[in-house]
């Protein structure tokens, strides 16, 4: 309850019973209200109480609005005077540290100014249970945001930009390796000859102490404007520090709001390597099984354009920029999907190497769907 306003109120009904005004005391309690802070890197509020209904707009981490009812799922607060719907999960009483800025009073805003010239709405994107191999899936209670693009230059093109890692509890859940629950072909963070492997591990930590959970989450957001520049649309898997949705969530998110999907990550190896992409394993029984043996060839075409984005851009490239390897994202894409690693845990990881980083791979977006263009 807002105090200042039950104050208020009892100070008008004392001042009326005085004056005479009332021949008998009822006690009214007024409209149930409280201060509320949004507490995600960007909410939208809507103007009904669902995910399909329309997103009226955006707020900023640390917003401070006036919440008018609490339905349990779902809030009535104001923004600019007008009633709408906001997620209970993302509203807290306390404010929270400024996330992409100061906090404001009910202003709705995009979560960086930068964003604003390109942006002409968002909404939130969940996992449905009619979407292909979506019951396969073990955390999927979080969204997705998909940023629709504003710009003259839209190209009705929509990237999936998958920050790795990122989901707490992640770890300790295991999810089908493969939809028809053969084994792994090749190693990685689970062995060859598995059947399941983790929802969503939690990552390696760099050479400086940093995860690789946040430096992935930057990049996101580094490479999100940067597409949003070039006109694409973007979907966001992650916005915040967790996002529960593992990784075949994501994945079949992206395979039903996407064009093409791409899983930004950094080796757990101690080289300064470079950059290279998990390519599909060459292996006959993985390429046979759907619906790899469908999109492989899409899988491993977005990779090498790609690599050679990043290596116009000046970026290091590992190698022949390729390393084979059995991924439950690739297991399960049925889009162009790749896992891109941008280097290792001695790599840097400064702003100014993650923009050249995202110049490479928005030249490499462009190149994949110019050498496409005359095959849809």
């Amino acid at each position: 309850m807002n105090m200042n306003r039950w104050n208020k109120y009892l100070k008008r009904v004392s001042q009326a019973a005085a004056g005479g005004a009332l021949a008998l005391a009822v006690m009214v309690f007024p409209a149930y209200a409280d201060t509320v802070y949004v507490n995600a890197d960007v909410l939208n509020y809507r103007n009904g109480p669902s995910l399909e209904s329309s997103v009226l707009g955006t707020l900023r981490r640390g917003t401070k609005l006036e919440r008018t009812e609490n339905k349990g799922e779902w809030s009535i607060v104001e923004v600019g005077g007008t009633k709408c719907y906001a997620a209970s999960r993302y509203l807290s009483n306390q404010a929270p540290a400024a996330g992409n800025g100061a906090a404001d009073s009910g202003k709705a805003v995009s979560q960086t100014p930068e964003e604003s010239p390109y942006v002409d709405k968002t909404w939130d994107v969940a996992l449905k249970s009619e979407y292909t191999y979506a019951s396969f899936s073990k955390i999927n209670s979080g969204t997705a945001i998909y940023y629709q693009n504003g710009g003259e230059n839209r190209k009705g093109k929509t990237v999936c930009v998958n920050a790795g890692h990122g989901t707490k509890g992640g770890g300790s859940v295991k999810t089908q390796c493969h939809p028809d629950g053969s084994a792994k072909v090749t190693g990685g963070t689970t062995g060859a000859g598995a059947t399941s492997a983790p929802a969503v591990s939690s990552g390696m930590t760099f050479s400086d102490g940093t995860a690789e959970s946040t430096v992935t989450l930057q990049m996101a957001k580094i490479l999100k404007n940067r597409l949003l520049e070039a006109g694409y649309d973007v979907l966001m898997i992650r916005e915040g520090s967790d996002v529960q949705l593992d990784n075949v969530a994501r994945t079949v998110i992206a395979n039903n709001n996407a064009d093409i999907h791409l899983a930004l990550h950094w080796d757990s190896t101690n080289k300064d390597k470079g950059c290279f992409f998990m390519s599909v394993p060459s292996s006959k029984t993985y390429r046979a099984m759907e619906p790899v043996a469908s999109h492989w060839q899409s899988h491993n075409a977005l990779g090498t354009s790609l690599i050679e984005g990043l290596k116009t851009a000046g970026n290091k490239i590992f190698s022949s920029g390729a390393m084979e390897m059995d991924l439950t994202q690739t297991s399960y894409s049925t889009i162009p999907s790749v896992d891109i690693e941008l280097g290792d845990k001695a790599s840097s990881h400064t702003d100014a190497v993650l923009e050249k980083l995202a110049e490479g791979l928005v030249l490499g977006v462009n190149q994949y769907f110019e050498s496409t263009a005359g095959a849809q």
